[in-house]
């Protein structure tokens, strides 16, 4: 595997350090998770699992669960020797919480210059909110993304998945990389620091137009991806499910349009607005009429871009995952998701088991 050979000390909770850490073990690292002695909260997020928690496997998988508690100097040392000897340290303290465990980034550096440290927090580490702490709904909505994500009573409405939590762990898994691969060349590790509020707000690329040119923010329901496209929209069935269309490209307004026997409605379509409500209408009627499998089995025979909107147990039986073998069943029956990025040459080889707490503290402590 990549990886294999790769020491990793993991000093980060829920789900923006675990996320990047548990990329890192897929694919052949080392991972050493640090725990105080009651664990880490995630472990006791529900629902719980034969283990542990659903969510704590998903996060804590192929790990090595290491108790220490860093408020006692035994504790503090043993981390501190564990940080000399690793090659990438992940922490997600609030800024300044590492330092005074005494595995600030200067101490170990000067223990062990080819460190790659990476620390992420919420506002980083010399921001304008200084020991502030924050999840990531609030920083959705600091960011705009709330603003954007309106439901039909036109209130902000929260979004199904932590966006910022995922954004700043892929952040820090291309830092992470990137520094070990300069090191490769230097021979000297680097400081990656991740603020989850830049990660999130640096995602808004595609809609800050009229904030960046005009210091304005946007008519969120006549913008091409947040209402005001006919065809990246959700739709009723009659059924009472809901499926989207959800291509803007004119070639994929023609085909269905066409197929539906409106194709003078197309020039509506050519950019986004409040002028596309007859399209919108008249889809809208259209999908009405009849159930979702109908709609699912005809426009699977167009050449158009949509999606039923699956439940998530739905999503998980997808056929396209189960082909690609995205969805594994591990030999104890549960279920996880396969590592994302696949290598031809060198294939993960995920263990699909999470530690118990403190499962390997005298196996790492005694043979360091």
């Amino acid at each position: 595997m990549k990886l294999e050979g790769l020491k990793v000390v993991d000093l980060s909770w829920f789900l923006p350090g675990p996320y990047l850490t548990t990329a890192l073990a897929d694919h052949g690292a080392e991972v050493i998770k640090v725990e105080p002695p009651d664990g880490d909260p995630g472990r006791h997020i529900l629902p719980p699992d034969e283990r542990t928690s659903v969510f704590f496997r998903n996060m804590g998988r192929g790990k090595k669960s290491v108790v220490l508690d860093l408020k006692s100097e035994q504790g503090r040392a043993d981390l501190f020797r564990l940080a000399c000897e690793a090659d990438v340290l992940v922490e997600s303290f609030r800024p300044g919480v590492a330092a005074r465990f005494g595995v600030g980034y200067e101490a170990v550096r000067e223990k062990n210059p080819g460190i790659v440290y990476c620390s992420i927090s919420a506002f980083g580490q010399d921001g304008a909110y200084p020991g502030r702490a924050a999840h990531d709904l609030a920083l959705e909505a600091m960011t705009g993304v709330l603003s954007l994500t309106l439901g039909d009573d036109g209130r902000p409405a929260i979004p199904g998945i932590p966006v910022a939590d995922l954004v700043s762990g892929l952040h820090g898994l291309s830092g992470v990389l990137m520094a070990l691969l300069r090191r490769t060349t230097t021979g000297k590790g680097d400081y990656i620091d991740v603020s989850m509020h830049e990660a999130l707000m640096a995602s808004c690329a595609n809609v800050v137009g009229t904030a960046f040119k005009e210091n304005r923010h946007p008519d969120v329901k006549n913008q091409r991806t947040t209402g005001g496209s006919a065809f990246y929209r959700v739709y009723d069935t009659a059924d009472g499910r809901q499926l989207v269309v959800a291509g803007q490209e004119m070639k994929f307004i023609r085909a269905l349009l066409g197929a539906l026997g409106r194709p003078e409605l197309v020039e509506l379509c050519e950019w986004p607005g409040a002028h596309q409500k007859p399209v919108m209408d008249f889809l809208a009627a259209t999908f009405r009429g009849k159930p979702l499998a109908h709609w699912m089995q005809w426009l699977d025979t167009l050449d158009i871009c949509w999606g039923p909107v699956n439940t998530l147990p739905e999503a998980i039986a997808d056929p396209n995952l189960a082909k690609r073998g995205a969805i594994v069943v591990a030999e104890d029956g549960r279920k996880h998701f396969a590592p994302v990025v696949r290598f031809h040459d060198e294939p993960s080889r995920p263990l699909y088991r999470e530690p118990l707490l403190g499962e390997h503290t005298a196996e790492v402590l005694a043979k360091r």
